[in-house]
């Protein structure tokens, strides 16, 4: 017998490997924000918990973090959703991370960032080391 409802194994996976490149991504965010600070506040002088917020969300400084912010709040919106938009969509944000998390020299903004982070800050380097591995474990062939 055949049926047209999607897994609800292959659902549940990938639900759980969302929840898990959420947390990596934030990991990664952390790290990258905290180094971000401590340069900031190198050349301006400490700010508080309150400051910080508001420069992340304001400040041109910190406006390249804001694509793996963005990716996060995807992620959340599609954890949300359906079983069956989960099966549809859950391997199109593990693309569009793989694809965002590409440092390079010469690349876009976030990229240069990126790559400097990655250069400057062990943690950063580990992160995403860990983070690439996890996410070709995941990434799915398409159909």
């Amino acid at each position: 017998m055949t049926t047209d409802r999607p897994s609800s194994h292959q659902s549940t996976t990938d639900r759980l490997n969302l929840k898990n490149l959420r947390l990596a991504l934030l990991r990664l965010h952390k790290l990258l924000l905290d180094g971000e600070r401590h340069t900031y506040e190198q050349i301006h002088g400490r700010v508080s918990p309150n400051e910080l917020l508001r420069l992340v969300m304001h400040d041109e400084w910190f406006d390249w973090l804001h694509p793996i912010s963005r990716l996060v709040v995807e992620i959340d919106d599609l954890l949300k959703a359906e079983e069956v938009e989960i099966l549809t969509h859950a391997n199109d944000l593990v693309l569009q991370a793989q694809t965002l998390l590409n440092p390079s020299e010469t690349g876009n903004l976030f990229e240069q960032k990126y790559y400097k982070a990655i250069q400057r800050e062990p943690d950063v380097i580990l992160a995403h080391a860990s983070l690439m591995e996890f996410l070709e474990n995941i990434a799915q062939k398409p159909s």
